[in-house]
């Protein structure tokens, strides 16, 4: 018997088959283990309503049909203190992500390659960026949780959680479909449809592009050097 996680961006459902008794300890086991796989196997994402980059670009990336300012929201970070997200990153390039820690493809392979991405960067590009991670789970990704998962990628990596209108708000102030858990099974998990896409805001606070799922990390490297003032 097989679960679907379904992504809200257009991204074709990934089915996977639970793990047997013997197998993976716990779903957070289960999420770390995809993770590592994430340079041998990317899946290739797609957005919805968004344009195609110009010929420019890497072509990694898509060009927003209408840019979004950096919501306006004031949440929780992993140390249980208020984080004004646009307050806190105005003035640096920021990478915003909405997911949730037992997700069992997108979001560890996403926070994995721009794990590796940021420690191929140079120092002084690196020290510009910000990466937020912002859970559509709050019941089950408390500021503990969030921290465990992020430092396994970067120590540097934000995480923030909030209540489930705090959360809701701030996927649509981002343009962003907002996350629908599914029914719990018998064992009392489930998965979340969230977006899969990375917003990338620049120093002005607005986001002009997306990165989908199954950017390359050779093509982060590339586009996050080229966005910064070095």
């Amino acid at each position: 018997m097989t679960e679907t996680d379904t992504h809200t961006d257009g991204a074709a459902p990934v089915t996977s088959t639970p793990p047997g008794p013997a197998e993976v300890e716990s779903p957070r086991r289960q999420v770390i283990a995809i993770a590592i796989v994430a340079f041998i196997v990317l899946g290739v994402g797609l957005v919805v309503g968004y344009t195609r980059a110009s010929s420019q670009s890497s072509a990694a990336w898509v060009e927003l049909a209408q840019p979004v300012e950096m919501p306006d929201v004031v949440l929780t970070d992993t140390d249980g203190q208020p984080y004004d997200l646009r307050d806190r990153t105005s003035g640096r390039v920021t990478l915003l992500y909405f997911g949730y820690l037992n997700c069992p493809d997108a979001c560890p392979i996403h926070m994995a390659v721009l794990g590796a991405t940021f420690d191929q960067l140079d120092p002084d590009v690196r020290a510009q960026l910000d990466v937020v991670f912002v859970t559509t789970d709050p019941d089950r990704d408390g500021p503990d949780e969030l921290r465990e998962f992020l430092d396994r990628f970067d120590p540097d990596f934000v995480g923030l959680t909030g209540s489930q209108t705090e959360l809701r708000d701030a996927q649509i102030a981002a343009g962003v479909p907002v996350a629908v858990a599914d029914p719990p099974d018998t064992n009392g998990d489930y998965l979340v449809g969230h977006a899969t896409q990375v917003l990338v805001f620049d120093t002005d606070s607005v986001a002009r592009r997306v990165y989908p799922f199954g950017v390359r990390q050779s093509d982060w490297v590339a586009d996050l050097s080229d966005l910064v003032d070095t």
